[in-house]
């Protein structure tokens, strides 16, 4: 039995494990700042058929098929936990009844906001029921923080992404690694219909495309030039082994930048990005770090340019790599702005080292 006035209360994170999941990303920060946490994964709410499971998405509102029962089990958890902070990710499977319950407990309620809930593919109106009882909801995109307010949020607070060095290391890499990733002009994410056009017009420009990720083969443009996912531990290898990095941002996410913004210079990779506010407020000024584009016929000439200056590459890769790992923007730093910017949490969470949680049950399951 644990003695709960004899340990620290943990940090309850509410994330996905696995690849560049952000959720694991602030899990691993617990542990490099000395907190105990307990991670519970998001998709035990989806965890069913996956006839059934599609079925409830599409037909009853964007809901996972175990979303009222998981919403119960968390519940329970701090009930018997007493987390001082719920840390949610994202369109978090929880409730507005459930975050009622686990703010009455004296829990704190926090959303880290991965994705935009006006977005149609993603919305839903049981999430928009439960965003007014977060206690303070950081947004990874200022185009939505207006709506965020509107909905009767207490507190909401723009905070960037960031970048894990657990998963891109100082390291360098043979050409030998390199090899199977040789490419002009490479782009990691998923494949959505505006993203096309881009992709499609590099390769028609006579470039080398090389794109990671889901979806790509569905377009008959990008099918030939899809070489699937890509595990997070080759991500760098590829953003290495290609000469220049895309960065684009998802429109129907209202984007100003996205988790590669930081990701590809940390890699090391030459950054040839969409040219937004949020990407002009991290990188500076053009050509101080990256290259900006507004249009695809700019695109596809700085593309070009880049590639005919490899000395102009390595100086801007460089840049940007210095920028980004130099200053604040890992996830360990994202966590503790978090905590900082909570109310009360310094003296709920105290500044010991890791305690009984963390050690022994730090990801224990419902």
């Amino acid at each position: 039995m644990i003695d709960n006035s004899t340990v620290n209360r943990p940090v309850l994170i509410l994330g996905n494990r696995g690849g560049s999941n952000v959720g694991e990303s602030f899990a691993r920060a617990c542990s490099e700042i000395g907190i105990p946490f307990l991670q519970i994964e998001s998709d035990r709410a989806m965890r069913g058929s996956a006839v059934l499971r599609r079925v409830i998405w599409h037909l009853w509102d964007h809901q996972p098929i175990r979303l009222r029962r998981h919403s119960a089990e968390i519940v329970d958890l701090c009930r018997a936990r007493r987390p001082s902070l719920v840390l949610a990710m994202g369109i978090a499977p929880l409730t507005a009844e459930a975050l009622e319950e686990i703010g009455n407990l004296g829990c704190c309620r926090a959303n880290y906001l991965t994705d935009d809930p006006w977005n149609p593919r993603l919305g839903s109106r049981w999430f928009s029921r439960a965003l007014p009882h977060y206690d303070h909801v950081f947004t990874t995109r200022r185009a939505n923080i207006d709506d965020l307010v509107a909905v009767g949020i207490h507190r909401v607070s723009y905070l960037a992404f960031g970048w894990d060095p657990s998963l891109f290391p100082d390291k360098s890499y043979s050409e030998r690694d390199l090899g199977a990733y040789d490419a002009d002009v490479m782009f990691a994410g998923d494949g959505d219909q505006d993203r096309v056009p881009y992709i499609a017009a590099l390769t028609a420009a006579g470039l080398r495309v090389a794109v990671y990720g889901s979806y790509w083969e569905r377009f008959a443009e990008t099918r030939q030039i899809a070489r699937g996912r890509i595990a997070v531990t080759d991500l760098p290898k590829a953003i290495m082994g290609a000469r220049i990095a895309l960065c684009l941002v998802r429109r129907g996410n209202r984007d100003g930048h996205c988790m590669r913004t930081f990701e590809v210079p940390a890699a090391g990779g030459c950054m040839l990005t969409e040219n937004t506010e949020e990407h002009r407020e991290i990188f500076g000024q053009e050509g101080e770090r990256v290259l900006y584009f507004r249009t695809v016929d700019e695109m596809i000439a700085k593309a070009k340019w880049l590639l005919e200056d490899a000395t102009e590459r390595t100086r801007l890769a460089a840049a940007a790599r210095a920028h980004i790992r130099t200053h604040s923007n890992t996830y360990e730093q994202r966590l503790i702005s978090i905590l900082d910017s909570i109310d009360g949490t310094e003296g709920a969470l105290g500044a010991s080292s890791l305690g009984h949680w963390a050690k022994h049950d730090s990801r224990s399951s419902i």
